[in-house]
């Protein structure tokens, strides 16, 4: 297979990684805007006979979404043997089900947008609810990259002694997950619920692990209130600040200093969206993803 990696705008270095790993070429993109808005897009590679993965960073979608649609289009126009798409974060994925009348269900509609127009799909950790897999919605093969393993890798060589702590009951699955891994213990925060607006949060054996480094891991940090609320219950448990991790660096404006001013010890994410926090590289499994799928079309 010939592999060519285009980036998206503002997916430049995921792409540069990207391709370090698959050790395929990386090729160029010109963009811009005109002055009445309209997106000016030009292919500054040759893509004929070329199985193109596209690269994009979509933390903020809806602006960069009829791009994806002009770079995927224009790369088989031009000749491309098959067109993918990464998307280390992919967004769109809280509004699965009608919760009141008329409301549109916007990951369908996503996935029938991306499914249009790319062969198929890589993506890091989705944030899945109400579905059980993306294939449900998705009509192209899709891969979901775990990130407890590059997780794991990290926390195993950067933190000394640590137990791992989930936020809240659904996280318990993954953060023993990654515990498993570094061959380290796992807890995870209970919620008890005092009103609509009041929540306590507990952290149970928190004393059979005192001499232990808390890391706090969540999929998504976005607002951070929750985590924020979490840490602070952490430090008093254990009597230290917990490392912070999160997969997925939505971050709010004010989020980082969210949790900085909570006392976290130190708060770092995954390379899915870029972030100044980013400091565990997942391109190495996705790229491995990227190589699965291509081996599994060929062999189709």
């Amino acid at each position: 297979m010939t592999l060519l990696v285009l980036p998206a705008p503002g997916a430049e270095a995921a792409a540069a990684g990207l391709a370090g790993h698959l050790q395929a070429p990386l090729g160029a993109v010109e963009s811009r805007r005109f002055p009445d808005g309209e997106s000016y897009l030009r292919l500054a590679s040759e893509v004929r006979d070329a199985d193109v993965v596209v690269v994009a960073s979509l933390r903020d979608p809806d602006p960069q979404a009829l791009g994806l649609w002009y770079l995927a289009d224009t790369a088989r126009e031009l000749g491309a043997r098959s067109v993918g798409l990464v998307a280390p974060y992919l967004p769109y994925m809280r509004q699965d089900r009608r919760f009141h009348p008329g409301e549109a269900i916007t990951s369908r509609t996503f996935a029938e947008f991306i499914s249009q127009r790319f062969d198929w799909l890589v993506t890091v950790d989705p944030h899945l609810h109400r579905i059980a897999s993306l294939a449900e919605i998705y009509r192209v093969p899709v891969r979901a990259i775990a990130s407890a393993p590059a997780i794991a890798r990290w926390v195993g060589t950067q933190v000394n002694r640590p137990v791992i702590v989930g936020p809240d009951s659904e996280s318990e699955q993954w953060a023993r997950d990654v515990a498993d891994r570094i061959g380290c213990p796992a807890i995870v925060l209970e919620k008890k619920r005092l009103g609509d607006r009041s929540v306590e949060i507990s952290v149970p054996a928190a004393e059979a692990y005192a001499d232990r480094t808390p890391v706090l891991i969540d999929d998504i940090i976005s607002s951070a209130r929750t985590m924020a609320v979490a840490v602070r219950q952490v430090r008093s448990a254990f009597g230290s600040a917990p490392v912070c991790v999160g997969v997925h660096a939505v971050f709010a404006p004010d989020a980082l200093q969210v949790l900085q001013q909570a006392g976290a010890a130190r708060i770092v994410t995954c390379n899915t969206l870029p972030h100044e926090t980013n400091a565990i590289d997942v391109l190495e499994d996705v790229a491995a993803g990227v190589r699965a799928l291509q081996e599994g079309a060929r062999g189709a």
